[in-house]
């Protein structure tokens, strides 16, 4: 069973979704791919100590310090390959990027492409904290970005990071 809570973040409302012990979700309201294949019939729990490490971590991240991922139970539901794409971005350290044909070519020999890599990061199930708005196009381009450019945008300035 899935459970939910919101987050009032600087950049809008989130959706965060649990199993009851670890993160499973974590969208910007209206988001792409929207808390996609769990349906809305969620019931809502603020008490779960999953959520409250989760805000707590939220709450460090957006006043500027630099939480470490490895703080929360994460579980990201997803194929395998989109699962190592996700490994890889959990590796971005705060304030850096990386391009998506850096990542394709982490992953040889596979041989994926950059598109295929864009896919999953783009599937991200758990935003912000897998850090997926740390991946730019070639040459430190802006790209898509599942919650938009803009918010995009507003995280890397954030981490300082400068394009």
């Amino acid at each position: 069973m899935y459970y939910k809570t919101y987050y009032a973040s600087p950049l809008g409302k989130l959706l965060l979704v649990c199993d009851g012990k670890n993160l499973c979700g974590l969208w910007f309201e209206g988001q792409k791919y929207f808390a996609a294949k769990l349906g809305d019939t969620m019931p809502e729990n603020n008490s779960l100590e999953v959520f409250k490490s989760a805000k707590n971590w939220l709450n460090r991240y957006f006043n500027g310090q630099k939480p470490d991922l490895k703080e929360l139970p994460l579980k990201p539901q997803g194929t395998e390959f989109q699962k190592k794409v996700w490994k890889i971005l959990c590796g971005i350290p705060y304030g850096n990027v990386i391009t998506y044909g850096d990542i394709a070519k982490r992953l040889n020999p596979l041989s994926r492409s950059a598109q295929a890599v864009g896919g999953a990061v783009g599937h991200n199930p758990i935003s912000i904290i897998i850090p997926c708005h740390r991946v730019v196009g070639t040459n430190k381009s802006l790209t898509g970005y599942a919650a938009g450019i803009n918010t995009k945008v507003k995280l890397l300035e954030l981490e300082g990071v400068i394009l």
